[in-house]
């Protein structure tokens, strides 16, 4: 699902690439940023090549709309998002990561404000975030936010049989 850029004041959200897959495997498979992620840590020579493939790929997804965030200034990669539009665009589930050399510089709290305004220009009603229970600093900036928690449920690592319990957040934008 492609759209046009989404800008926030230091941030450009932009439609993800081939080129992105790197830097989204990077952030997703590393055991510190993707902790409570559901991509496994991986190490770069034990990716699978039909994984990366998936990865390359994201950006041509007709149901979920990847995006980068960008510095506007550097062009610099900060980390990825995305969302997926339901109940036919009234509810959009987004997602987030900020790669760890900017964590705690306001980057997620920017990201997701660009999503939710994006989502809210496009009239959707609800915004839905999944966080796993233990990621402190995202459950602080959802909450700064205005979300709240909605229901309790649990994800799974991928290719593992771990099970991680999360929290479904919700913002009411009507």
């Amino acid at each position: 699902m492609k759209i046009e850029n989404i800008i926030t004041d230091r941030l450009i959200l932009r439609g993800f690439t081939r080129e992105d897959a790197g830097f989204a495997i990077s952030i997703w498979n590393d055991p510190e940023m993707g902790e409570y992620l559901a991509d496994p840590a991986l190490e770069e020579e034990k990716i699978d090549p039909e994984y990366r493939k998936e990865i390359e790929g994201l950006g041509e997804d007709e149901e979920c709309c990847y995006l980068i965030s960008e510095d506007r200034q550097t062009g610099e990669r900060i980390g990825t998002c995305s969302f997926i539009p339901s109940e036919e665009g009234k509810v959009y589930d987004i997602a987030y990561c900020v790669h760890k050399s900017h964590w705690r510089q306001g980057y997620a709290t920017e990201m997701i404000s660009g999503m939710v305004e994006y989502a809210r220009g496009q009239g959707a009603e609800r915004i839905t975030v999944k966080v796993d229970r233990e990621n402190v600093a995202s459950n602080g900036v959802l909450r700064k936010l205005g979300f709240r928690i909605a229901a309790d449920g649990k994800y799974k690592k991928r290719g593992t049989d771990r099970e991680c319990p999360d929290y479904i957040y919700e913002l009411i934008l009507l």
